[in-house]
């Protein structure tokens, strides 16, 4: 009786343990018996853009560390208050980075360095979806106390339509390409052995950073997004094959 209860304790183990093994997925070759040609094919479609992202920096010297920190959070604070007032939502603004950093002046009589103070800086990513506002953001921003700016770089919120027409030319393209193989090679047909795709990124177009001072900013700067290139880049290999009435 104790060896029957033994023995089902250790089935119902070995069932439970069987149930929390890993299932690994069968890889599955296609031999392939006539002659293999792999091609990549890369296309890309241009698109016009409906994002924009800037970036916005404050740097602020002071005496302390604590001064420049506390002097360099206030004047962030109104730099993302007047992002906000532009209409942009939170989740489309987003930290970069902060830094806080000795300053040092080199004496050059005593060619040593000398302690100065400290600069804190502040850096905000920001995307905006209403691209013809662009030049009058970056001229809000500076008018809040960013003194350095960054973009604007353009891009397409979604991009899956571009990247269909994109595959469509390059599975073309392929094929164009494997029927001239085949009838180089005197076969009569192929097959498709196996298919890989990579996706291109944007491509954004970056414009030149922008560094100002409030001063310096007598108007809007003119911005023009042009296009944006999206695409894929596809292997396919595929098995050159003769027809059954031909090998007859």
């Amino acid at each position: 009786m104790i060896h029957n209860v033994f023995k089902a304790a250790v089935l119902a183990l070995a069932a439970a343990t069987a149930s929390l093994a890993p299932v690994y997925a069968a890889n599955i070759e296609i031999e392939a018996e006539g002659p293999v040609i792999e091609l990549r094919i890369t296309e890309s479609v241009e698109a016009e853009p409906d994002l924009v992202t800037i970036g916005a920096g404050v740097s602020t010297d002071a005496p302390t560390a604590v001064e420049a920190l506390r002097a360099n959070s206030v004047q962030m604070q109104s730099v993302i208050d007047r992002i906000k007032a532009l209409g942009v939502d939170s989740k489309d603004i987003q930290t970069t980075g902060i830094n806080l950093n000795a300053r040092y002046e080199y004496e050059r009589p005593a060619n040593k360095r000398r302690f100065v103070g400290y600069t804190a800086s502040n850096r905000v990513s920001v995307t905006l979806r209403k691209i013809e506002e662009t030049g009058e953001a970056l001229d809000a921003l500076v008018a809040a106390g960013a003194t350095d700016l960054s973009g604007p770089s353009f891009s397409v919120e979604d991009d899956t339509a571009a990247k269909a027409q994109a595959r469509a030319r390059a599975f073309e393209r392929a094929k164009t390409r494997v029927e001239e193989y085949a009838a180089l090679l005197d076969y009569d047909t192929y097959r498709v052995l196996e298919i890989n795709e990579s996706v291109q990124g944007r491509s954004p177009i970056y414009a030149e950073s922008l560094r100002a001072v409030r001063s310096d900013v007598a108007a809007a700067p003119p911005v023009e997004p042009g296009l944006v290139s999206t695409g894929v880049s596809i292997t396919i290999k595929y098995e050159l094959l003769k027809d059954e009435a031909t090998e007859e």
